[in-house]
């Protein structure tokens, strides 16, 4: 009888593992679907950047136009949903009145940035709902009208809140937590135009 005891201790302590492990493979799971798209909506604003890009008039190289550089045309900040849906909901499912319609017409660089930004924030809020979107810019030449010169290093990234857990201390990584206060994951690409 006390063979049988200790055979049912065992065996549960081994099926609580197994229990264990699936938890924590669900997390793991969730957090490499979540990566997987953010490197996708990452890559993919690299090519429109890449695409947008005209000869530079005052130097050898590629320019963008400004507005991709402008952080309220990301990430909704330049539309209000009058509802309490989510943002996917209220501005997604079909283009805003305030966001040029570059599919069916022609549009100039800046209205196609204004675009572009609208397209890649739906496309991260599809990643993760509190995902953001940014480009920005180390200008090489800050004395040009050009928010970004041709030659500068362009940064795309796309952050996420993302707990900590299993020792990974989220807050520490100063490349998605610039006040170094919020527990955020990343991704960035760095590109040279």
């Amino acid at each position: 009888m006390l063979e049988v005891l200790i055979t049912l201790f065992i065996l549960s302590v081994g099926l609580l593992g197994v229990a264990s492990m699936q938890f924590i493979g669900s997390f793991s799971n969730k957090e490499a679907l979540v990566r997987t798209q953010a490197v996708l909506v990452a890559q993919q604003m690299t090519e429109r950047l890449r695409a947008s890009v005209v000869p530079s008039v005052v130097t050898d190289g590629f320019v963008a136009d400004n507005a991709y550089f402008n952080p309220i045309n990301y990430n909704f900040n330049n539309l209000s949903c009058g509802s309490d849906q989510s943002d996917f909901d209220c501005f997604c499912n079909e283009i805003p009145a305030a966001i040029p319609n570059c599919l069916d017409g022609e549009c100039s660089a800046a209205q196609f940035a204004v675009f572009d930004a609208y397209k890649m924030s739906c496309a991260a809020e599809v990643a993760s709902p509190e995902a953001e979107l940014s480009v920005a810019c180390t200008d090489k030449e800050p004395a040009d009208a050009d928010t970004c010169t041709a030659g500068s290093i362009h940064k795309i990234m796309v952050k996420w809140p993302a707990p900590s857990w299993q020792g990974l201390d989220r807050t520490a990584n100063g490349n998605c937590n610039a006040a170094g206060s919020q527990e955020f994951d990343c991704v960035v690409i760095e590109v040279t135009l």
